[in-house]
């Protein structure tokens, strides 16, 4: 991300705006908790951008959350190319449809959860991780949205008894988080009984955007990737699952019932 035009418009806005107050890099410094040459270091693209960093830049500086927000852009801007489509089909829908039969949706994981869920990939360092985090939980803001009429996730159960004894605070803390969302008007969350062994969304998690037009686009994840779908004929085959799966899931209320029981049987 740090090479990209967005970072590069960061890195400009930041000095401007520190010179227009008068300030050095020394005297900024103390004013943000950093020393001079680590100003130095971040106006010049020598050390990466830092949220907690660029949010007392704009504090100090009087941005009006300036900086942080053309971090959120930056990065968007570093996401795989593949993802960048749906990222924006996301922000303008006025209905959200996923199915996930093996984890939490993105748009409803506590950051714990998805911490942790970004670590499994050893591929990653801790920074890698830090800023896809930040990614997953600043995409959680189109749940409030006023364009965003409804939000409807399908799970399978095992998704939420997939916890062995280290893991069960973070999972409790996830499900209490998935039982608040729901009291949201605009968030639904159903469970698919483990009962059902077998339906058609086991093929593989899917997501359904519905946009002012009223028309549908679709999203597929993979191990290397995703894919925006939007031909007429795979849209209706995506429908039609997504009427199967939600079949299969109990109603609101009991979904809600099912989670609290399953932390209950943990304690």
């Amino acid at each position: 991300m740090e090479g990209e035009p967005t970072a590069e418009l960061i890195r400009a806005q930041l000095r401007r705006l520190r010179m227009n107050a008068e300030l050095s890099q020394e005297e900024f410094g103390k004013l943000v908790h950093f020393s001079g040459s680590q100003v130095s270091a971040v106006e010049l693209g020598q050390r990466p951008l830092d949220r907690f960093f660029l949010k007392r830049a704009d504090e100090v500086l009087g941005t009006g959350g300036l900086l942080t927000s053309l971090l959120k852009l930056a990065e968007r801007d570093g996401q795989p190319s593949w993802f960048r489509p749906w990222l924006e089909t996301e922000r303008q829908a006025q209905q959200l449809r996923c199915y996930q039969p093996s984890l939490v949706p993105g748009l409803l994981q506590t950051e714990n959860y998805a911490r942790a869920i970004i670590r499994t990939d050893a591929m990653l360092g801790d920074d890698e991780v830090e800023k896809r985090l930040a990614v997953r939980m600043d995409r959680q803001s189109i749940l409030t949205q006023p364009n965003l009429t409804t939000f409807v996730a399908v799970m399978d159960e095992l998704v939420l008894r997939r916890a062995d004894e280290s893991f069960r605070g973070l999972m409790s803390q996830q499900i209490a988080h998935l039982i608040e969302c729901v009291e949201r008007s605009k968030v639904s969350v159903h469970i698919v009984p483990a009962e059902v062994s077998l339906h058609v969304g086991l093929a593989g998690p899917f997501s359904l955007a519905r946009g002012s037009d009223g028309g549908w686009v679709g999203y597929l994840e993979n191990q290397l990737g995703g894919a925006v779908i939007d031909k007429e004929d795979d849209l209706a085959v995506l429908l039609s699952r997504w009427e199967s799966v939600r079949s299969e899931a109990l109603p609101r209320g009991r979904s809600v019932d099912l989670m609290k029981e399953v932390m209950t049987s943990w304690s």
